[in-house]
């Protein structure tokens, strides 16, 4: 029984291996795509927020560190050197799942920076100043506050700007950054300029009723994410509390928690366990994910 099962651990470790050498194929051909759009990007082209395109570096970085907990986690839940082996290779899907979550993360720092520009568009049609001048001088302002030449709003309005030196429309160019960010905000407020532009409207009072709302909005959104920040800490302590606690018992009880590890029903139930953190992980991120 013994050689069996040692048969068929080699034969899905092969498997294994067999399917992570394809994945790894597939992820350095897109990795290079990838590369390649990045140094487009930084050839002066735009931005497309909607993607995170990861660096091969930083991809196997956090491949390495995924693959670590993995094997850690299963070894704590099953014993088994040959599980935790297994198991690994599911660290490669990681980077995409960071992936998107760095693609939120900077979509909210755009939707955060546009905040600012908002307040510099409103002061200066406040000010009496054109509107096309309004959005040709927000680079300007910005650069008080962001001393980084590339930070994203900064690049977008110079880029504004340039394209009305071409003489572009704004309400073109601001449907561009709408849909290039894929922020709700940005989106409503290429909107209404486009409606009131076209409209024949009293575009300085627009520009800074509009702002005021996002801009209100914005501020709102940023203090539930200041409250939701203590919950997810407190979360990331719940998730790590089960495998702390099982780590426990296996250290103090000894030949007591013997039986989960080595016998099938013993396995079984650790991976309904398994399961049973996983989903409540997935339910807890819902729960912290407040959209407004």
């Amino acid at each position: 029984m013994t050689g069996i099962l040692l048969v068929a651990g080699s034969c899905l470790a092969a498997l294994t291996i067999f399917a992570g050498m394809l994945f790894l194929k597939f992820e350095f051909k897109k990795a290079a795509q990838e590369n390649f759009r990045e140094e487009r990007q930084s050839a002066g082209l735009l931005s497309d927020y909607g993607s995170y395109a990861m660096p091969l570096p930083e991809k196997i970085l956090w491949t390495m560190q995924a693959a670590v907990c993995i094997a850690v986690v299963t070894y704590v839940f099953y014993h088994s050197l040959l599980i935790s082996f297994i198991a690994v290779p599911l660290a490669l899907f990681y980077p995409r799942v960071k992936a998107v979550k760095k693609a939120a993360a900077r979509r909210h720092q755009l939707s955060l920076q546009f905040r600012e520009a908002l307040y510099s568009l409103g002061s200066s049609v406040t000010a009496g100043k054109s509107v096309e001048l309004a959005f040709k001088e927000v680079p300007r302002d910005l650069a008080v506050i962001y001393t980084d030449p590339e930070t994203p709003i900064i690049r977008e309005f110079v880029a504004i700007a340039g394209k009305l030196e071409m003489n572009e429309t704004i309400e073109n160019a601001l449907a561009d950054l709408a849909l290039r960010s894929q922020d709700e905000d940005i989106r409503n407020f290429a909107e209404v300029f486009a409606v009131g532009k076209r409209s024949g409207g009293n575009m300085k009072e627009i520009i800074r009723h509009t702002a005021a709302i996002i801009s209100d909005k914005l501020r709102i959104k940023e203090e539930i994410y200041t409250l939701l920040a203590e919950r997810k800490f407190e979360q990331k302590v719940l998730n790590i509390m089960p495998i702390a606690l099982l780590l426990l018992l296996s250290w103090s009880t000894g030949d007591y928690m013997t039986p989960v590890f080595t016998t099938v029903l013993g396995r079984v139930i650790m991976t309904i366990a398994i399961m049973l953190l996983l989903l409540a992980y997935v339910i807890s991120e819902r729960i912290t994910n407040i959209e407004v």
